[in-house]
């Protein structure tokens, strides 16, 4: 049975790929386009520009990723399922060609997202489902901006298209939190990057103080998680278990809010909380976060020179997981 349930799961991700592609316009088109709305003209007008940026003041990849636009007339591009056990912290795993082990599964098609969270659930997992606005083939194909982002702040776009020209420029198969710990360094260091060299110091301090609001809530999450990893491990009965689990998760929104009180409408991750909080809420954390740290410290150690950073980090990323790991996700 699982081949073909894999069958057709890869089957309607090459059919959503596809159809994603066959809207692709030239984003030079469309801003000459006298019937393009002057709103999305200007924003397109601005990601040549972040483009440009991303390429040669980054380093990162020349080519016909983000130069491009596709209207996919619905609000995400992709709907990603992500599942925990019960009393486990750590997410499942799908496996794939190419990309290797990811902890989620992708729908072009939100009831099909569904419906598989529901079997999964079925099963006794816990599940979450999250539309997804932007998107990437990590290069196999020119990847457009797509309509579901543009209602992003340019600071917001700027960060995800250099986050997404990373993984193009290296991406280690099956090891995420390698991939996406550097992709999320590259993405905050440019961003300050592109800002200061706009001259826009005032933004880049808002965008600096949202960071750090941001980090206050991961590190809240973060001590959640290690919380609920210790119960899962200390060999009380399921019942028992399942209530210091409601628990756990009650004070992590009462610190949460404790927290954000103070930072006015919209705090960061003010939706995630109002969502159902559960183990499969948490596992991505670790994903994108531990291993930044690491990752800033080698960028610092080469003086923020990107070009002699990505030379390191692909001798890294050469080296076993083992290697990887003890470089970039332990201790300084």
């Amino acid at each position: 049975m699982l081949p073909i349930l894999c069958g057709c799961y890869l089957a309607q991700s090459a059919a959503g790929q596809l159809d994603l592609l066959s809207k692709r316009r030239p984003i030079a088109s469309i801003v000459r386009d006298p019937h393009t709305p002057p709103a999305l003209r200007a924003q397109l007008e601005e990601m040549n520009s972040i483009r440009d940026f991303a390429t040669h003041d980054l380093g990162l990849p020349d080519n016909g990723s983000y130069r491009s636009y596709a209207d996919l007339g619905r609000p995400y591009v992709v709907w990603n399922v992500v599942a925990a056990p019960e009393f486990s912290v750590d997410p499942k795993e799908w496996c794939y060609p190419i990309v290797g082990c990811v902890a989620y599964r992708g729908y072009f098609v939100e009831r099909r997202a569904r419906a598989f969270a529901a079997g999964l659930r079925h099963e006794g997992f816990d599940v979450t489902v999250d539309g997804v606005a932007a998107y990437s083939t990590l290069g196999h194909f020119d990847d457009p901006i797509i309509n579901t982002m543009m209602g992003w702040s340019d600071v917001e776009l700027a960060g995800i298209v250099f986050h997404e020209l990373t993984h193009q420029l290296l991406y280690v198969p099956g090891d995420a939190s390698f991939n996406e710990a550097l992709a999320t360094t590259v993405e905050e260091a440019g961003v300050s990057r592109w800002l200061l060299a706009q001259g826009r110091r005032s933004d880049l301090d808002a965008h600096l103080l949202e960071q750090r609001r941001e980090m206050q809530v991961i590190d809240l999450m973060r001590r959640s998680r290690s919380e609920l990893s210790v119960l899962y491990s200390s060999g009380l009965d399921a019942q028992a278990m399942r209530l210091r689990k409601v628990a756990a998760f009650a004070r992590l929104r009462a610190d949460y809010r404790t927290e954000s009180a103070s930072w006015g409408p919209h705090p960061p991750y003010e939706s995630w909380f109002a969502g159902n909080l559960n183990n499969a809420s948490l596992a991505s954390i670790a994903t994108y976060y531990d291993c930044v740290p690491g990752f800033e410290r080698e960028l610092a150690a080469v003086h923020g020179d990107f070009a002699q950073f990505f030379k390191q980090i692909r001798a890294l990323a050469a080296r076993d997981r083992a290697a990887r790991d003890a470089a970039v996700c332990g201790p300084a």
